[in-house]
Order: C-alpha cells, then structure tokens, then sequence
C-alpha cells in the first residue's frame, strides 16, 4: 500500500518521472538524482514501508536478489571496480526520506568517496555483554 505524502511511493508508482533503470510489479529501481558516483541507483518497494523494520520479509528477501541482479548489470555495464549497498533507518542513521530505499553505489577507482566509518574499539567483556543481550 502506498502513502499519498511519500514522494518515494510516487515515484516507485510512476506518478513522478524518474530515469528508470528496472521496474516489476514490487520495485523500481531509479538513477538518484544526487549520485554519489556515476550510476548510483535507489531501490524503491511500490509498497510504502518507512525503513527495514516495517519491510515484509518477502518484500525484504526480495530486495537482496534484485540489488545482486542489478550489481551483475552494473558491473558489466559501468565498468565499476566493486559496489557500495547502503541501507540507513532513521534519521540518526543518516536516512532522509522515510520510505525504505537501497542505495547501490559504484565504486570507480580514484571516485573520491569515502563510504566508511572509523574502526572504534572494544573490550571482550563489552563483547561478551552485547553478545549477551542480543540473544537472551
């Protein structure tokens, strides 16, 4: 089901124009208009589902088989030398438009991104308690 106030359910639903890439009766996979790297492309569910927490898992299982498919294109076609899935839930975590989106990013040699995080560090005993609280 999609929301009237969502752009990303209006372009998945073809009710905005995008540059499509792919589209079947779940998805539409779409050029972003702010790319990161040249071909950087948004993996949108027709369906409207805030972010991976209110993702169906068919519509979730789903996703990873259309970005390995498209990741199979890109590479063939781009040319790239690997590829970025970026996924954010919620604001702190970077996400911006509340409608559950895969960003599949080529990477080129020399592109200038930086699309990681700084390493921080950790003791077994802090291990030990996370490992503990997630599987109680």
């Amino acid at each position: 089901m999609k929301q009237d106030n969502c752009i990303f359910c209006k372009i998945a639903n073809g009710e905005i124009p995008s540059k499509t890439l792919y589209e079947d009766e779940s998805f539409r996979v779409i050029l972003d208009l702010s790319p990161a790297t040249r071909g950087h492309a948004l993996i949108l569910p027709k369906d409207h589902a805030a972010n991976l927490l209110e993702l169906p898992d068919e519509a979730a299982g789903k996703v990873l088989v259309l970005a390995k498919k498209m990741a199979i294109t890109m590479k063939e076609r781009l040319h790239c030398d690997g590829l970025n899935l970026v996924q954010n839930n919620g604001e702190t975590a970077g996400q911006t438009v509340m409608h559950f989106h895969l960003h599949m990013i080529p990477r080129y040699d020399a592109d200038g991104q930086n699309i990681n995080w700084k390493p921080g560090e950790t003791t077994q005993e802090e291990l030990v308690a996370v490992c503990e609280e997630m599987t109680k």
